[in-house]
């Protein structure tokens, strides 16, 4: 197989501080890919690594021709150094794969098969059980799909995680998107194209240690939900809401206690100002909330749709037509 051919398969590879488990990575990863019988390429993402991970790569990539290496100037993380591969990757299908092998390589051709053979676009690698994890990840990630199917609206199917095989299609359609904090475990059902799903036992990390610790994990489920709901922004909406119905029963309270002279001389005035103007400014508050919110969407720049096909006899006449707002259509 040249390796000038275009390829047809291009699996993208973030790697931070992985030394010890490269050698490994690839001497399990090779042989899968070279057996594909297509032309390939592997785009290692070196995100900031400090640990000799960048001659390690250097290494491995002048004994075999497929691997391209892309240095990050700084660790930018792993959602970041996902984009970095996808934007370079070139092949029809492209698979996100981890060194770590905890997602274990030998699915890759499965992945392929799957895609052309029912014609989807989209592979996810779901995992059928987690017993390498403990039981705390294995509680919050499960909290973690559940919230996000909630929140998000989006059909996120389940232990999934970023093990996946995309078309062209779907790769073009997520580098079009504009915002910087991408979450590519619910963009990618979120841009609804048909999709399948291949199981697989979850492997314990080869070496080294996990580089994904509770910090990271809280900040990805962050950026999950910002990414995807402005109920965060609401909250103040429903504050206020509950707050003004509290604050009226207690007021009515106070007047009957007045009335029967049960509280003294200015207490049920004091009583009552306070509440009204505390309801008046969660109201206030919770207004500028969804209107915050409204922007915060807009900001994002996703397309309101994607035409996936159009009537023979008027696409011709329509051909012109600015689509999704001025988004071009996908198919």
């Amino acid at each position: 197989m040249s390796s000038s051919s275009a390829p047809v398969l291009s699996v993208v590879v973030p790697v931070y501080d992985e030394r010890e488990v490269l050698p490994l990575f690839a001497a399990r990863t090779r042989p899968v890919l070279d057996g594909l019988g297509v032309p390939y390429e592997v785009v290692a993402v070196d995100d900031g690594s400090t640990d000799g991970t960048p001659e390690v790569l250097a290494g491995l990539a002048a004994g075999w021709p497929q691997l391209r290496v892309l240095r990050l100037r700084r660790n930018a993380g792993h959602q970041a150094a996902i984009t970095a591969g996808l934007d370079a990757a070139a092949g029809a299908y492209v698979v996100t794969l981890d060194a770590d092998l905890q997602d274990p390589p030998e699915l890759v051709p499965e992945l392929l098969a799957t895609a052309q053979r029912a014609g989807v676009d989209v592979v996810y690698a779901a995992r059928d059980e987690r017993g390498t994890d403990t039981w705390f990840k294995r509680t919050t990630a499960r909290a973690y799909y559940r919230l996000m199917r909630r929140i998000a609206g989006v059909d996120l199917p389940p232990h999934a995680g970023d093990y996946r095989l995309m078309s062209r299609a779907v790769v073009g359609d997520l580098r079009a998107l504009p915002e910087r904090h991408k979450v590519y475990r619910l963009l990618v059902p979120w841009l609804g194209y048909p999709s399948a799903t291949v199981h697989y036992a979850r492997e314990a990390r080869a070496a080294g240690r996990t580089h994904y610790p509770l910090a990271k994990m809280v900040r990805l489920g962050l950026d999950s939900v910002t990414a995807f709901s402005g109920s965060p922004l609401r909250i103040a909406t429903w504050a206020g809401g509950g707050g003004s119905v509290v604050a009226f029963l207690l007021a009515v309270w106070a007047v009957v206690a007045r009335l029967a002279g049960h509280v003294v001389p200015g207490w049920t005035s004091v009583l009552v100002a306070v509440l009204f103007l505390g309801a008046v400014q969660l109201l206030c508050v919770g207004l500028l909330g969804e209107y915050l919110g409204r922007l915060f969407s807009q900001s994002q720049g996703r397309p309101v749709y994607y035409l996936q096909d159009e009537a023979p006899g008027r696409a011709a006449a329509r051909a012109a037509e600015p689509v999704g707002g001025g988004q071009p259509a996908s198919e």
